[in-house]
């Protein structure tokens, strides 16, 4: 149990990294002249396009491609284009609403994760979870930073702004059952569940389905070509680094520690954002932010601390000195 949570924690901690180097991807992208429905399109369908290659090669995937059947297939699918919704409305409340209200409410979602698991997955036990769940929040609304005074956020900003981490929280919940998740325990725990080698390639097909609906209702071009010399490179790591890898790993981390937990890991995610981007582009980190990100280090740790703690034998051996 304690080894399946521990690398539990190491997945979500990667996915975590993924989607955090995501912003840091698009900073290099968004001067060359694509926009954020631009960079979701190629996003999507690299990442759908490369996974499923993989899965056809190895001999696993392959294996797994056999045993799937039509129902779960398509909710695989449809579990993919939802993730379609809570970009497309964190993305376009944007337009209205500054980017630091837009986080905060964005990472309301593991509390939202925390009370569905409640009622429809597996919820937290104990105090340990809970507590980090508060923790994590108070970090979360440090780090992202101050809102600017004296403007008052457009009505629709708000909707969009609170629209997409419900959104996404139920992403997290039906991807959670999907692998296998329910009321008595995780995935890990019950079996079952769909294999990542099936559910998150379908979910990237359905995702990248989804940013198409998109894009012809506003009437865009399916496909902006061509990709821009300087752009290349930046899109196939958002594909893979911000795209392949932090789906994946969210799910496959999520069915060993459950939906709940992985939410509240998942936190670290904007203190690795706002360290790497000081790092690469010289972007200042306040007092403020440096506490945020300790604590939220802090809640991982008390969430975790049985899963991230030496075996007991290894803490008696270092307290021998041997």
């Amino acid at each position: 149990m304690r080894n399946t949570r521990l690398v539990g924690v190491v997945f979500i901690l990667l996915s975590a990294v993924g989607y955090g180097s995501g912003p840091l991807f698009a900073k290099w992208i968004y001067p060359t002249g694509f926009d954020w429905l631009d960079l979701l399109a190629w996003r999507h369908m690299l990442a759908a396009i490369i996974l499923s290659l993989a899965v056809l090669i190895v001999p696993h995937g392959r294996r797994a491609l056999r045993t799937i059947d039509r129902s779960s297939a398509f909710r695989a699918l449809a579990v993919g284009a939802l993730f379609t919704a809570n970009a497309s409305t964190y993305f376009a409340s944007l337009t209205w609403i500054d980017a630091s209200l837009a986080g905060l409410m964005t990472y309301s979602y593991p509390a939202i994760v925390a009370v569905l698991s409640i009622f429809f997955a597996h919820a937290p036990s104990g105090w340990r979870p809970w507590a980090a769940l508060a923790i994590a929040t108070t970090g979360v609304v440090l780090g992202v930073g101050g809102i600017s005074a004296g403007r008052e956020p457009a009505l629709i900003g708000l909707v969009l702004g609170v629209a997409s981490p419900i959104i996404y929280s139920c992403y997290i919940i039906l991807a959670a059952r999907m692998g296998g998740e329910s009321k008595r325990g995780t995935g890990a725990k019950d079996g079952g569940g769909l294999s990542p080698l099936i559910a998150v390639p379908l979910g990237l097909i359905g995702t990248s389905l989804g940013v198409f609906a998109v894009r012809i209702v506003l009437g865009r071009v399916l496909l902006p070509l061509p990709i821009p010399d300087l752009a290349i490179i930046p899109v196939l790591g958002v594909a893979t680094i911000a795209g392949i890898l932090p789906i994946g790993a969210f799910y496959i981390g999520a069915q060993r520690l459950g939906a709940a937990r992985a939410a509240i890991v998942s936190t670290v995610e904007p203190v690795y954002t706002i360290i790497a981007a000081s790092i690469i582009f010289g972007e200042r980190l306040t007092l403020i932010q440096l506490l945020g990100g300790v604590l939220i280090l802090g809640a991982v740790l008390v969430a975790e601390w049985d899963a991230l703690r030496p075996p007991r034998a290894a803490r008696a051996r270092a307290r021998r000195g041997g």
